[in-house]
């Protein structure tokens, strides 16, 4: 009897782990092609400068835009670390790409908060961390169909704007960072 039950479990087992492993791989990002028309607001990045949002969106450089704030615990250190491994992986095509990752908590993410949190994940020259008044961030999220006006129900989302022709990619969930190379390397990369 015991010898005939240990195949029911080993089978059991098995089946148990395919199942989780196959609902887990299952888990997808949502990926649409859209077109948006950028506010001409002015906003400050992690050194204190002022910058023009909208000649900043106008690069010849491939971009891709977040939303993130500095105290965040959840979504951002997620996206986060997806912005800090595209730009390891990236090498001598660094420059290629501008990194962008816009404050949805303007009243505590100061110049010197986002500076600090740049330094946490090792950015280097190309990722910026904007801020700026309210007004003006609910500007830049409303462009991108991105508007939360609550920063604890915000969610996993990012915007690539194509070198090639300007249109915009928005994924909607994480990605992993090949995931994101990828989207990156199909925008024009």
């Amino acid at each position: 009897m015991a010898l005939r039950i240990i195949p029911i479990l080993l089978t059991l087992v098995m089946t148990a782990g395919s199942f989780t492993h196959a609902s887990a791989s299952d888990v997808k990002y949502k990926r649409s092609i859209e077109s948006y028309t950028m506010p001409d607001v002015t906003l400050i990045n992690q050194d204190g400068k002022k910058v023009r949002f909208r000649d900043m969106m106008a690069s010849n450089r491939l971009i891709a835009v977040d939303f993130i704030f500095g105290t965040c615990t959840t979504i951002c250190p997620v996206l986060s670390a997806g912005y800090a491994n595209l730009q390891q992986r990236l090498g001598p095509d660094l420059n290629k790409v501008h990194l962008v990752s816009i404050s949805i908590d303007p009243e505590n993410d100061t110049p010197k908060v986002m500076k600090e949190y740049l330094k946490r994940y090792r950015a280097k020259p190309g990722w910026d961390f904007l801020t700026g008044s309210r007004n003006d961030i609910d500007a830049v999220m409303k462009a991108f169909d991105a508007y939360i006006p609550n920063k604890m129900a915000h969610y996993p989302l990012t915007l690539i704007r194509s070198s090639q022709n300007g249109s915009w990619v928005r994924l909607f969930g994480l990605l992993s960072s090949s995931e994101f190379l990828a989207e990156c390397r199909k925008a024009g990369l």
